[in-house]
Parts: structure tokens; C-alpha cells; sequence
């Protein structure tokens, strides 16, 4: 009996064991005596410790426990919040990022900027803020800079365009001792921020050294705010982009004399980090020019120098000239609209010899610039040059033959505006680099059907294999066969931009070529804008075109058909009648 067989000896000789008698005999032999044996309790606290470093001793045990519950809770909040966080720019048709907080045009309101105040702890991470063209938070910015301790590492703020007053810009420079690290502050298009009373001159006192960039164009700054933003400067060792462009009273005359604007010149001599100085469009005269060239001594580092748009310049160009010889690595020098004389020009050719870096030089719209094309050329550096902008210059026959020198080594040729192109445009084709060119912009050129019959053969040679921008605008005077030959040839798989627009005045029918139109589209995997305003199509080719470059998701520029119109409107009070059939 097995009742039996159990009460026997261990030992037992030629007794019958039983299995489970077998394997507790091995155990027993494997295991060590009791003095080396540790407790239960101590063997698994051992195991555990070794295998996941969790201390024997209960006190630390407990201690371990509640920090890393603490720990885990901390977790759970901060995965919370980073859902909140998402589901605010979700909200917004923005996707979250831990290092940018991109919410540009996005109607922000005050409440919205309220509640991304309070998300600002859940983004420690956060490097790059920019709320810019959200006009409804101007007036409530507090609400937001009184959370940037919780963002101390932000290195660019954007503010451009929101309405901001006084009250906010204080707000801000109360805020700038949270964030010590930023680089690049942007308040462009406010235009409250300027007039010496706006708060400027107190934020800019507040502005740490590790700044690089201050933007604050159209802001309605006054000679006080240039005055001002000079005393500042010395204190921004590592500025290098300063841009007050459109401030047309940042040079004003104060108690005849140029105030302001020389405070701003002559303290850009503490800048010696500066590669950018753009002031386009601030009212600068000719004695302004003479400030700012003593400065020029102290600013070598400077690549792009910015005074467009400043027609109080004319006739005094030759105050600066002298003085750029100092700029050895200049690359771009902007001059457009500053109804340059004659005599400025050739004080500017005779300069051009020593700015061996030079890459881009505008003196487009000033109408003297078409009579002293040939000498420009001559003294440019043509080899490294990309853009040489000729529009609204006055070119004759003579000037656009010698910018022909100078198309092959040009990323952008821009001639627009210059009636001479028309019925010539083969000799700028014949000097273009396929693999240079990237935009080609001949508006309102007179171009014939000639011409287009010669672009459209330069296509389909390759030659505008590159191109990827294209504006043949108010060109009304071309024919339809022009037109059809030039969507027909191909050779324009690069182009994202396309404009075919006519002048406002006018009107034509697209009919002819809008099936060569409709055929190149799928030819042009970049495209990315199609402007055709001004020209007339039917309702059949409007619903064409439209689903074609609805498919391609490409931005479409036309009038809308005052016909189609309308139909749309008839179809609507008719609705409400009876059901409209599904289209």
C-alpha cells in the first residue's frame, strides 16, 4: 500500500521509493548547510537588489518606492500636458513640436494666448516662438511673457503684426530677464512700438548680449528710437542683423539737424559684428549718407547692405562711395528706387572694383541705371555674380545687349518692364545657363508671338531645364499661337511658379492654348502657383482647369466669371424651392 511505502526508512535499501521521494533527496544534497544559508526574506531581497539595484534595508526600500512614485506621477502630468499640448495645436491645424511653437496666422485670440500661456511648462524644450499676424492678442501680451520663466531657453520670439501697445512692449522687457538666451527678436509691423513713447527705449535697455538679430520694421520709429537704439547697441557685442527698414522718420531733422539717424551711424561702430544693415524706405538724405560712411571703417564683417527705397539719396552717392572699399566681404548691395542720378552711377562703377565679393547688385527702377549698363558689367565681378536686377531701368538696344555678358553666370535675370526685350529675346535666350538660371522674369516686355516660339524652342532644348520661376505677365501683346507652342514644348519640369496674369485693363479669351495649358500641367510636378488673371474662359474650360490643378493641390490665381457667378446665385434662391440636383 502507498500509505505504507511512505512510513519506510529514506535509506531503505532495495525498498521501493517513490519519486517524489527521488527528487527532495537531490535537493537536499544540493542544498548548503544552515550557517550558509540567509533567510527567506533575505535570499529574495538579495536576488531583487542584485538583479534591479533595489536596497535590503526596508527604510530605503520604502524611500526607493515613494520617489519613484513621485517620479512616475511627474511622468504622467508631463505625457498629460504634451496631450493638451497637442490637442491646442491640433485645434489650431499646427502638429506640436517640443523645440517650435509655430502659430503664425492662426486668428489667435486673447483667450487662445491665455491658455498657451499656461501650456508653456509642458515645452522645457522650447527654442523658437513665433505668434506673428495674430492682431487679437495685441493689448493682452502680458498674459503670455508672464509665463516665459517657464521657457528660459527660447532663442527667437516673433511678434510681427499684433497690434502691440505700449503696455505690451513693457510687459516683454519686464519678461527678458527669463529668457537669457535669446538671439533673435522680431516686433516688425507694429506700429505702436516706435514713437518714443511706445516702450521701445525701455525694452531696448533690457536686451542681453547673446542677442543677434532686432527686427523692427514698420514700427513707426522716430529719430528718439534711433537715438536710442544706438545707445543700445554697445551693449550687443554679437548683433549681427539690424533691420528698421520702412521708418520714414527714423532720419528726421531735429533742430536742423539729423539727430537721431547720426546717434544710430555713429554707434554702429560698436558693432563690429554686424553682417546685415537693411534701411530701405527710412527717409535717409544725402548727409545721412555721410554719417553712415564713417561708420562703415568699423564694419568689415558686413555681407548685405540695404538702402532702397530712399530717394532723398539722389545726387549724393558719391558721400558713400569712397567708403565701401572698407566692406571686403560684401556680397549684396541694394540701391532699387533711389532715382539715382547719372553722376551717382558712375561714382558707384568706380567703386565696384574693390568689392571683390559682391554677388548681387539692385539698382533696378532707376531709370539713369539703363544708359551705364555696359560699364556696370565691366566692373562687376561677373563670375560669382546671381543677381543683377535691370527691371524699369530704361534699357536701350545697346545696355541689352551688354547684359547679355553678363545672363551666363546669373541665377535670376529680371528685365521686366523694359519695352526693348520685345522682339529681341532670343539674344537673352542664346546667353542662358540651363544649369544656372533658377528665375526668369520678363513682365510687361512687349514680348511678341516670336518670342514665345523662341522660348518655347529654348524649352525644348533644355535650356530651361532649371527654372522655377516664370513670369511672362501683361504680355497681352503675344499671340495664341505663342502660347500654345510654348505649353507644348515641354522642357519646364522645375518650375514651381508660373505667372500668365494680363494688365488689369484687359481681357482675352485662353481658349485657343488652354488645351496646351491643360496638357503641360502633368509635365510640371513642381508647380506649385498658376496665375492667369484677366484671362476669359467658359464655364466648361473654368471647371477644366480648376479640377486639374485641384488634383495637384496648386495654388490658381483668376477672376472669378461674373457669369459664373451669377448662374451660382440664381441656383441658390432656387434651392430653397426644391432640392438641387447631386453635380
Amino acid at each position: 500500500m502507498e500509505s505504507a511505502d511512505g512510513g519506510r526508512g529514506r535509506d531503505g535499501g532495495g525498498q521501493r521509493r517513490s519519486p517524489l521521494d527521488v527528487i527532495m533527496s537531490q535537493i537536499r544534497r544540493k542544498r548548503p548547510s544552515t550557517s550558509d544559508r540567509k533567510p527567506a526574506l533575505g535570499r529574495f531581497l538579495s536576488r531583487t537588489s542584485e538583479r534591479t539595484g533595489i536596497p535590503e534595508d526596508g527604510g530605503e526600500w520604502e524611500g526607493r518606492e515613494q520617489r519613484e512614485h513621485g517620479s512616475g506621477a511627474a511622468e504622467v502630468e508631463q505625457d498629460a500636458g504634451w496631450g493638451r499640448v497637442c490637442v491646442f495645436l491640433q485645434r489650431l491645424g499646427k502638429k506640436a513640436d517640443s523645440s517650435s511653437l509655430s502659430l503664425a496666422h492662426c486668428d489667435l485670440t486673447a483667450t487662445d494666448l491665455l491658455e498657451l500661456a499656461t501650456l508653456l511648462h509642458f515645452l522645457p524644450r522650447l527654442e523658437e516662438v513665433d505668434v506673428s499676424w495674430n492682431e487679437l492678442i495685441g493689448g493682452c501680451l502680458d498674459a503670455l511673457t508672464s509665463h516665459l520663466h517657464h521657457v528660459g531657453g527660447i532663442r527667437a520670439l516673433r511678434l510681427c503684426s499684433c497690434r502691440l501697445n505700449a503696455g505690451d512692449i513693457t510687459a516683454l522687457g519686464e519678461a527678458l530677464g527669463c529668457v537669457p538666451l535669446l538671439e533673435i527678436l522680431d516686433l516688425s509691423w507694429n506700429g505702436s512700438v516706435g514713437g518714443g513713447v511706445g516702450g521701445l527705449q525701455g525694452l531696448l535697455g533690457k536686451l542681453r548680449p547673446p542677442l543677434r538679430e532686432i527686427h523692427l520694421v514698420a514700427c513707426q520709429l522716430t529719430a528718439a528710437d534711433a537715438a536710442a537704439l544706438g545707445g543700445a547697441l554697445s551693449a550687443l557685442p554679437r548683433l549681427s542683423v539690424l533691420d528698421v527698414s520702412c521708418n520714414p522718420q527714423l532720419s528726421q531733422e531735429v533742430d536742423g539737424s539729423v539727430g537721431g539717424f547720426g546717434e544710430l551711424a555713429a554707434s554702429l561702430s560698436h558693432a563690429a559684428s554686424l553682417t546685415t544693415l537693411r534701411l530701405q524706405a527710412c527717409g535717409l538724405t544725402t548727409g545721412c549718407l555721410h554719417d553712415l560712411g564713417g561708420s562703415l571703417r568699423c564694419l568689415p564683417a558686413v555681407r548685405q547692405l540695404d538702402l532702397s527705397c530712399n530717394k532723398g539719396l539722389s545726387g549724393g552717392l558719391d558721400l558713400l562711395t569712397p567708403h565701401l572699399a572698407h566692406l571686403t566681404h560684401l556680397e549684396s548691395l541694394h540701391l532699387h528706387l533711389c532715382c539715382l542720378t547719372h553722376t551717382d552711377l558712375e561714382a558707384l562703377i568706380q567703386a565696384l572694383p574693390s568689392l571683390t565679393a559682391l554677388a548681387e547688385l539692385d539698382v533696378s527702377s532707376n531709370e539713369e541705371a539703363g544708359g551705364v549698363v555696359h560699364p556696370l558689367v565691366s566692373a562687376l565681378p561677373l563670375t560669382q555674380m546671381k543677381r543683377l536686377p535691370l527691371n524699369s531701368c530704361s534699357l536701350t538696344e545697346a545696355s541689352f545687349t551688354a547684359l547679355a555678358l553678363a545672363v551666363p553666370f546669373l541665377r535670376s535675370v529680371d528685365v521686366s518692364w523694359c519695352k526693348v526685350v520685345g522682339g529681341r529675346l532670343p539674344l537673352l535666350l542664346d546667353a542662358l545657363q540651363p544649369s544656372v538660371v533658377l528665375e526668369l522674369r520678363l513682365s510687361s516686355c512687349e514680348l511678341t508671338t516670336d518670342d514665345l516660339r523662341h522660348l518655347a524652342v529654348a524649352s525644348g532644348r533644355g535650356r530651361l531645364s532649371s527654372l522655377r520661376v516664370l513670369d511672362l505677365s501683361y504680355n497681352g501683346s503675344a499671340g495664341d499661337a505663342g502660347w500654345s507652342a510654348l505649353f507644348a514644348a515641354g522642357g519646364l519640369g522645375s518650375l514651381e511658379d508660373l505667372d500668365l496674369s494680363l494688365r488689369p485693363s484687359t481681357s482675352a479669351s485662353c481658349s485657343a492654348w488652354l488645351p496646351a495649358l491643360l496638357g503641360a500641367l502633368p509635365r510640371l510636378p513642381a508647380l506649385t502657383r498658376l496665375a492667369a488673371q484677366r484671362w476669359a474662359l467658359g464655364p466648361r474650360e473654368r471647371r477644366q482647369l480648376s479640377n486639374c490643378v485641384r488634383k495637384r493641390d496648386v495654388l490658381l490665381q483668376w477672376d472669378p466669371d461674373v457669369g459664373d457667378a451669377a448662374a451660382a446665385a440664381a441656383s441658390s434662391c432656387e434651392s430653397t424651392n426644391q432640392e438641387s440636383p447631386e453635380e
